[in-house]
């Protein structure tokens, strides 16, 4: 039962008696290692203080219903989204085993929409990047290999991450659960890149070859120290020249079919690059379009990524020659010097030299659209779709280069502000893509003026969610008539205010629940991303000069069901007030939620024994007696957090978009910045860093309401002053909508 991280690992086996009867058979739960110890010492064992999965308080637990599970195998089962499941899966403990022993580079079926497909392990870790628990699910990325390429779901990113990398709709992420490993020989090798290459392990392994095995992203290269016998065929045992994390000296257990020798592989390269050079049409190739500070692609024992910095000739190096930073940190050999001459500067091990014919423009970043003319340029029947993959988040440290600067983004045109700063993206759009997305949501919405007319963007995005991306809303709404409750759906809320409110320089956070009380709302669940629209007349009239942002939006007061906590002494609540939460005596902010004796005292005041609490229903697993008085836990809290702003000034859109972890992490985009000319003039966009964004929206509220507009900063103001559209996003949920 030991474990490395100082914790013990236990699976529930079945569902305990009162009083925890809401805790479920199946659930992972864990208890730190010297806490066991001390009460292994004192025989104390019989019942065990656990924490469950998700939960910050302990339970005691009946030792009986405990089994004990290796770290590993805790983190193959929090992947499993069903605690059934989780509980049949221990009646195979030969499934857990062959799970733990596989790895990135082993070829795989892989279970997806009720078809077993066949693919190749190309990352094993968690699809969270935070999480307050010891340890998190544990997935497999896999990338799907030859006929069942495009059958997939993604390109190795999930919710915005790239884990692995490989073409559209051939990446798949699964639980062990959907996984059986296939240990005879493929009929293909299993390369992480578009073109199969001809080689064959026919050639024994001996200890002391070098060898390559593919893992989740890069290949890995080291020496055979063994080759074993094993129950499902040969496995090699590898001292790797680094390990899955990066560091040198580790070793690994692969399966003899996934290990190709290095000499094989160096000789396909080689032959593979000399039958590229004339790639293209007419004699025209990719690499023709490439300039220094071009973004590429170079194709060599794995696709890379990066930046032209250098085009030359180097002494002993045939052709014309790219020098590459990568965005791959461990990919490279150099930091731009060649022979001890330095040709461009870029970190250590980031540089890499390679022919200019071999690199290819970056895929990631290329047109949406395409147009496909028949020998007639006026044929809109000529116009075809063709799909991008997702692209990629850029790392914080990137962003200046990628990012920022003029003829970034989205180029406005013709009122197109609206749809520019609501589809901010990396990389630079022209205005004529921009115009033909306009003409096919014209076509699809019969709407005569979406080429020349500014709309709502809180309507344009209703449109691209539902009609071109088929999401399901992801608001959803209870509202209370009488006994009646009424249940809808929706892309954005509206923020709605009466005028019987004291409100002068209000919170998001103040908007969103003075609207939801003035229309008896409440969130039936937490939704994975919230738009909000502040209150207007009109678009030219403000109703608040200013409004200040919340940068964290704290939703548990306004959801229907859950356990909320009283406003006055913290433990679990089991009464609201609605005409408390007008009063001058509490905070702005919150719905008024009392404990049985605080509401007491609340309303035993001679302005408030009118008032009419209504008595919540308390969720399972909590409970309130006479005798005990309210359930001490303290309930957990919900917030989602801000991404993105849209601003409006005299009928001009713009954006804000958090870009890093960082407090000052922010960007700012106009897709009609600058322009060029007057009416045969084009528009230019410009994305420009506002880190002084950030530091305002960390100012105390006190001595942010003394600012003067006028005198902030940069381009503050209009974030506070001209405010129309915010988006928060629940990092939790995102991860399953």
């Amino acid at each position: 039962m030991a474990s490395a991280d100082n914790k013990i690992y236990f699976i529930i086996t079945a569902k305990p008696p009162p009083p925890y009867g809401y805790i479920k058979a199946g659930e992972i739960c864990f208890i730190d290692k010297q806490r066991f110890n001390t009460r292994q010492k004192n025989n104390d064992t019989d019942v065990l203080p656990v924490v469950r999965m998700g939960k910050v308080t302990d339970t005691l637990l009946d030792k009986v219903l405990l089994q004990p599970l290796s770290r590993r195998s805790a983190e193959l089962l929090m992947a499993v989204e069903s605690n059934e499941d989780r509980l049949l899966v221990l009646n195979d403990p030969e499934a857990l085993e062959k799970a733990s022993n596989l790895s990135a580079g082993c070829q795989v079926h892989v279970e997806y929409k009720g078809q077993w497909l066949t693919g190749v392990i190309r990352y094993i870790g968690s699809l969270k990047s935070f999480s307050s628990d010891p340890l998190t699910g544990v997935f497999f990325g896999v990338e799907l290999q030859g006929e069942d390429k495009g059958k997939g779901q993604n390109d190795g990113s999930f919710s915005y991450k790239t884990y692995f990398t490989c073409p559209k709709n051939s990446g798949i992420f699964a639980p062990f659960t959907r996984i059986k490993p296939v240990y005879h020989k493929p009929s293909a090798p299993l390369l992480p890149t578009q073109s199969s290459l001809s080689i064959t392990t026919t050639e024994p392994l001996k200890a002391g070859d070098r060898v390559t095995f593919f893992g989740d992203k890069n290949a890995h290269h080291g020496m055979v120290m063994d080759i074993k016998d094993h129950p499902d065929g040969k496995m090699v045992l590898i001292s790797t020249d680094k390990d899955e994390e990066g560091k040198r000296g580790g070793e690994m257990l692969i399966p003899l079919d996934c290990v190709i020798k290095e000499e094989l592989l160096n000789k396909d390269e080689t032959e593979k690059m000399d039958t590229s050079q004339g790639a293209g049409m007419g004699g025209v190739t990719d690499s023709d379009e490439i300039t220094v500070g071009s973004l590429v692609q170079f194709l060599g024992k794995t696709l890379l990524y990066g930046i032209v910095r250098w085009i030359g000739y180097l002494p002993d190096f045939p052709g014309m020659t790219a020098g590459l930073e990568l965005e791959d940190s461990s990919a490279g050999v150099n930091d731009g010097t060649y022979k001890g001459k330095r040709y461009f500067n870029c970190p250590p091990y980031c540089g890499l030299f390679v022919k200019l014919s071999s690199c290819r423009p970056d895929d990631r970043f290329s047109g949406v659209k395409k147009k496909l003319f028949n020998g007639n340029s006026d044929n809109d029947e000529a116009m075809v779709s063709e799909e991008q993959d997702n692209v990629p988040p850029i790392r914080t440290e990137d962003v200046s280069n990628r990012l920022i600067g003029k003829m970034k983004g989205i180029q406005g045109h013709c009122n197109s502000c609206y749809m520019d700063s609501a589809l901010f993206r990396q990389g630079f759009v022209s205005e004529q893509s921009v115009m033909n997305l306009r003409k096919q949501l014209q076509k699809r919405e019969h709407c005569p003026t979406y080429t020349t007319d500014e709309k709502d963007p809180e309507e344009f995005l209703s449109l691209i969610m539902q009609e071109i991306l088929f999401l399901d809303p992801p608001l959803i709404l209870c509202s209370q008539s009488g006994s009646i409750q009424k249940v809808q759906s929706c892309y954005y809320y509206q923020i709605f205010m009466d005028y019987n409110h004291h409100l002068v320089l209000p919170t998001v956070q103040q908007l969103l629940e003075h609207s939801f009380y003035s229309n008896s709302l409440k969130l039936a669940e937490v939704p994975s991303c919230l738009i909000l629209t502040m209150p207007r007349s009109g678009k030219s009239f403000k109703m608040f000069p200013k409004i200040i942002p919340s940068t964290e939006l704290d939703i548990t007061g306004l959801l229907a069901d859950g356990p909320q906590q009283c406003v006055l002494c913290g433990q679990l609540a089991n009464q609201e007030c609605a005409e408390c939460f007008r009063d001058a005596a509490f905070s702005d902010t919150g719905f008024k939620y009392f404990c049985v004796k605080c509401s007491a005292q609340v309303h035993s005041h001679q302005q408030r024994r009118c008032h009419k609490p209504s008595t919540l229903i308390l969720p399972q697993g909590f409970s309130y007696s006479q005798s005990s008085g309210s359930d001490r836990r303290t309930p957990p809290r919900e917030k989602l957090e801000l991404f993105a702003v849209l601003c409006i000034e005299t009928s001009h859109y713009v954006s804000f978009v958090k870009y890093g972890p960082q407090d000052t992490d922010w960007i700012f985009f106009d897709s009609m910045a600058d322009r060029v000319g007057e009416s045969d003039g084009y528009n230019i966009p410009e994305v420009r860093a506002c880190p002084e964004v950030g530091q305002y929206l960390h100012m105390p509220l006190a001595q942010l309401a003394n600012q003067v507009p006028r005198e902030m900063e940069g381009v503050a103001k209009r974030l506070f002053c001209d405010g129309y559209m915010y988006l928060y996003q629940s990092k939790t949920m995102s991860l399953y909508r």
